[in-house]
């Protein structure tokens, strides 16, 4: 069991230059919330710790086509059963997303019975926005968060925040279920593109900068809310690479990699929690007051309130035969340090555990903890006090600047990974044909969580929105044929694709991965399906120069492809904004600036990182990605040189300065994003052979250079030693930024 004194480390992984002021509970609230438990039945504080879906109080409990909610229902959840949150978009059919209109009226419904309450408590209403606020109709939708990494931009992580929040609020919604602050190392988790990719400094940062945007200093503003950080912890390293299986992560990885974007994210101010839907080591999240409390409260000085994922607590039961029954999953939760329970489609979780208080399995005391977070939140957030209407939607809903801001992080979220002989861009009179299953779908560059819970519903996506495909069409003045079908899964006649490249100059082949959220997602090999792998083998015979442009959440291997291949463009998934923003790069508007925030694999098995341990390259080990984590080429060159530190020996808590030049060397203005690694020489624990310190992303004209400056913390030289605490050991470290190497020394 570690002590307090890691929280002091831990919390302090990164030194931001925007340095957001966490909301503190003032003495006022909690004298409210006292006063408030010290009213309430066991009936009430039970209910707010339940949390229900929309469906349970849908007219007719079904998937209604008005939408609309059975009042004898809400009214049974909310003064019968005292629910204190409601989650979910209400699901038609063929649709999720309401219009901001629909989900005002929705909003005021719900608070109207809550505030007929006996105690007036208000409902806090949860919704999965992760990039934008995706089942609002025509909101602005982001690049995943995959794509946000890609862009090495944290002012656009905090924009993105600022955007959502302030759509969500329009929409009368206030508590996001994002962001997701797992770290991806494991490319087949169909969650990947929910992280901020493999690195820890990375994910940290632009998840910091999500949650201050998103939540202000003060997150009961009329435009800001509620951020969730998710899913803690470990659930992103499944052995299998399938959702919802077993993690096996040791104490000392679980601190050195898993952790650390948590506490990064507490320190920013979330005020809520979600827990891992897996296991880690044979314990489900659910279960875990080792990392639910011990760690979380007493290490993390977590200060708010922890709610289940779908489900969860029942599946302690029904899956994990933890429990002997669903009421000793309940009791196993709660005093594991679950406060609010994701039921969602019963009240079985309110029943149970008031049989649990009542028989004194649970006690009161216990209650009382979780039902005194979740109001400081509520009261924090402004809800008790909230009688004025929403933000207007004018000036605060899919403006020109959100889209703007939308277009620009598309721009700067697409890899350019490959460009020989400069084939690159294009010019706008070139004859290209145009295939492949992802050139004309919008879905295939949003993926899931856009409209659907799976966004895989093509017709429901805005008419007013571009495809790769359509967004050629706008731009170009020469000729654009496509060969392909209408869904993703129609066949491509592949002998007209040969037939016509004859025709044309160059051969845009879009490939990838159809929309797909959490377990259907699931997938047993990385390999590119054997439709797109034909396609692809019969179109590099044609002669013609081939541009690979590839969508989906994670690196499908496109080797045999890429190595013949032209040019190599990464898409993954740009948002809304991604056909324009890949027509942009390909006709040049745009000088490419993204970087890779995962080590792109070679081979389906090939999976390393780029913060590699030195025994992975010994003897006749060898690493050898397609593409290493930070790699993104441009039209333009740049250079690095004159790499600094302002001392050659340090004490192990001062800091120290390290400078670099960086020149665009080239013809064309862009962005290079300058990367600073360390390198422990030697230590009591294995250390990788670099890890992420420091980024900056800056913009250079031709033959401008620009001098960077940047501070190395303590905690950036720290590991987890042998005694499973952090520390800085004396000795040699090497610091990395291009093709420069500089040592200096940390003493006693």
């Amino acid at each position: 069991m570690q002590t307090k004194n890691y929280l002091i480390i831990t919390t302090l992984l990164i030194t931001l230059e925007y340095s957001v002021s966490v909301q503190a509970t003032t003495s006022t609230i909690i004298s409210k919330v006292e006063n408030l438990i010290a009213q309430m039945t066991l009936e009430e504080k039970v209910g707010q710790m339940t949390q229900v879906d929309f469906k349970i109080i849908s007219r007719d409990g079904t998937l209604d086509a008005t939408n609309s909610i059975d009042p004898i229902k809400l009214e049974d959840a909310v003064l019968k059963h005292h629910v204190g949150s409601i989650m979910n978009s209400p699901t038609t059919p063929d649709n999720q997303a309401q219009t901001v209109g629909k989900w005002r009226e929705l909003q005021q419904a719900i608070q109207a019975v809550a505030a007929r309450s006996r105690l007036k408590i208000p409902v806090l209403y949860g919704i999965d926005a992760v990039h934008g606020a995706t089942y609002t109709k025509n909101a602005t939708l982001f690049p995943q968060a995959i794509n946000m990494a890609a862009t090495f931009n944290p002012d656009l992580s905090f924009k993105a925040g600022e955007i959502t929040a302030r759509e969500l609020r329009a929409s009368s919604l206030q508590w996001n279920f994002s962001p997701v602050m797992d770290i991806g190392r494991q490319p087949l988790w169909p969650r990947l593109w929910e992280t901020y990719g493999e690195d820890v400094h990375l994910s940290t940062v632009m998840g910091q900068r999500f949650i201050q945007g998103h939540q202000g200093t003060d997150f009961s503003a009329a435009d800001k809310g509620l951020t969730c950080l998710k899913h803690y912890v470990g659930y992103s390293l499944p052995f299998n690479g399938k959702d919802r299986t077993p993690a096996y992560i040791s104490e000392r990885m679980l601190r050195e990699y898993f952790l650390p974007t948590f506490a990064a994210g507490i320190k920013a101010g979330a005020p809520t929690v979600m827990v891992n839907s897996a296991e880690v080591d044979g314990i489900p999240g659910h279960a875990n007051y080792h990392f639910l409390t011990t760690i979380l409260r007493d290490e993390l000085g977590f200060k708010g309130f922890t709610v289940s994922d779908w489900e969860d607590i029942k599946r302690l039961y029904t899956r994990d035969k933890l429990a002997v029954s669903e009421k000793e999953a309940v009791k196993i939760a709660v005093m594991a340090g679950v406060d609010m329970s994701m039921v969602p489609f019963d009240f079985s979780f309110y029943d149970l555990l008031l049989e649990l208080v009542k028989n004194g399995e649970v006690p009161v005391a216990r209650i009382d903890e979780a039902v005194t977070r979740i109001l400081t939140v509520k009261y924090e957030a402004g809800l008790f006090t909230a009688t004025k209407p929403p933000i207007s939607i004018e000036g605060n809903f899919a403006t020109t600047y959100a889209t703007t801001t939308n277009r620009q992080a598309a721009h700067e979220s697409i890899i350019l990974a490959k460009n020989d002989h400069q084939v690159l861009p294009l010019k706008k009179d070139a004859s290209i044909l145009v295939t492949g299953p992802t050139a004309n779908l919008l879905s295939v560059m949003n993926g899931g969580w856009t409209i659907t819970w799976q966004g895989d519903s093509e017709a429901l996506y805005p008419k007013v929105k571009l495809t790769v495909l359509s967004a050629l069409q706008q731009q170009s003045t020469g000729k654009i044929t496509y060969v392909g079908g209408v869904n993703f899964n129609d066949s491509i006649d592949i002998a007209r694709v040969v037939a016509e490249a004859e025709h044309h100059d160059y051969i845009l082949l879009s490939l990838g991965e159809k929309p797909y959220a959490e377990l259907p997602g699931n997938i047993s090999s990385l390999a590119l399906e054997p439709s797109q792998q034909a396609l692809a083998d019969a179109v590099l015979t044609t002669g013609k120069p081939v541009i690979l442009l590839t969508f989906g959440g994670r690196p499908r291997i496109i080797t045999s492809i890429a190595e013949k291949a032209a040019a190599v463009v990464l898409g993954f998934l740009p948002g809304m904004e991604g056909g324009v923003a890949v027509a942009d790069i390909l006709y040049g508007n745009h000088n490419p600036d993204a970087k890779l925030p995962i080590t792109y694999p070679r081979d389906t098995n090939d999976i390393v990182h780029y913060d590699y341990k030195p025994i992975e390259v010994f003897e006749q080990n060898t690493v050898n990605p397609l593409y290493f984590f930070g790699h993104g080429l441009s039209y333009t060159t740049f250079e690095t040189s004159h790499l600094q530190v302002d001392k050659i020996s340090m004490g192990a808590q001062d800091t120290i300065t390290v400078t670099v030049d960086v020149k665009n060397t080239g013809s064309f203005a862009g962005k290079e994003t300058v990367l600073v690694y360390v390198n422990d020489v030697a230590a009591s624990v294995s250390r990788p052979n670099k890890q992420l310190k420091a980024f900056k992303k800056v913009a250079l004209e031709p033959g401008e250079t620009k001098h960077l400056s940047f501070t190395l913390e303590p905690d950036d030289l720290s590991f987890i030693g042998v005694d499973l605490k952090r520390i800085v050991e004396p000795g040699d470290f090497i610091v990395m930024v291009g093709n420069e190497r500089v040592k200096f020394t940390v003493t006693r």
